[in-house]
């Protein structure tokens, strides 16, 4: 079974420096509540986990509606992507968890309150704090996603322990995707992976040593030598997303052969044929030099 993921739309209350998005498609707005419904209903034909994503879902005011419709359909779990800031508002937890939802993607991108309200464009991180705090007191699964940044990633050691302190279950590090406000703010937001590396190793350290699942996105295997059970691109599910304007069926396969690159030394890499590569752009920009291929398991 598939998992569908329900792009709510585009408006959001974060005006995030990493934006794959983008400030400019604001403009399209958000989906009525009668075109969700309709999605939701044509979602659950062939799949049995469902996501609300956006933009920024928690803003809407039918999102409890939705959740519920989605309930009442059977979708065995239903998760919430969001910035987290309205989680930390205790009554607004109880009714989503009530109406079904019953996972939580929240995202947290600085180890202080600083670095997070910087590269979120708000002052987003007491909130996001609290509503971690709220829904594991409540019991329920939260999962995080930290993208990784030219600004924060000397410090995702200390965001994992935050993180881990706050009882998630899931971590994790996602490479910034340079598309969007991240495309426009290159310079100033896309780090090198070869500087990135020693510093996702120790992140994921800290999280094995207290049993805690951390996984990584966007970043290849030539630079995770010793952590390549943690890559996310080898265990994710199958994804069926409902955009904006059109569905796309294959996300893994549109990701494979759209969004992502291979150099000329991939081939030669013994882990070629289930490595996706880096986001295209980081290549257009840096080049191919820093990729080299693994020979051996260590």
């Amino acid at each position: 079974m598939k998992k569908a993921d329900i792009k709510t739309g585009f408006l959001c209350n974060n005006n995030c420096l990493f934006c794959v998005q983008g400030p400019e498609k604001k403009k399209f707005g958000n989906k009525s509540t009668k075109e969700l419904k309709a999605i939701i209903k044509k979602a659950k034909k062939g799949c049995d986990t469902i996501v609300f994503t956006g933009g920024e879902p928690t803003i809407r005011k039918d999102l409890i509606e939705l959740v519920a419709l989605a309930k009442t359909l059977g979708f065995r779990t239903i998760q919430i992507q969001s910035n987290g800031r309205m989680f930390v508002y205790e009554k607004f937890c109880k009714d989503i968890v009530a109406a079904g939802a019953n996972e939580f993607a929240l995202a947290l991108h600085g180890h202080t309150p600083q670095l997070h309200n910087y590269l979120t464009g708000a002052e987003s991180f007491r909130q996001i704090v609290g509503g971690i705090k709220t829904l594991k007191k409540m019991g329920q699964v939260v999962i995080t996603n930290t993208v990784i940044t030219k600004s924060n990633y000397r410090h995702l050691p200390e965001i994992a322990k935050i993180l881990i302190g706050l009882g998630v279950d899931q971590l994790q590090f996602a490479f910034v995707h340079p598309l969007g406000a991240a495309g426009r703010n290159f310079d100033s937001i896309v780090p090198r992976m070869e500087m990135v590396a020693p510093y996702l190793k120790k992140a994921t350290d800290v999280g094995r040593v207290l049993n805690k699942k951390v996984m990584t996105e966007g970043i290849p295997f030539c630079f995770l030598d010793g952590y390549e059970d943690g890559i996310s691109e080898t265990v994710m599910p199958d994804i069926k997303i409902f955009e904006q304007i059109e569905v796309i069926d294959d996300y893994a396969k549109i990701r494979i052969t759209n969004d992502k690159a291979k150099g000329p030394k991939c081939a030669k890499c013994i882990y070629n044929d289930i490595c996706e590569g880096p986001w295209k752009e980081y290549p257009q920009v840096f080049g191919w030099d820093e990729f080299r291929p693994v020979n051996k398991k260590k």
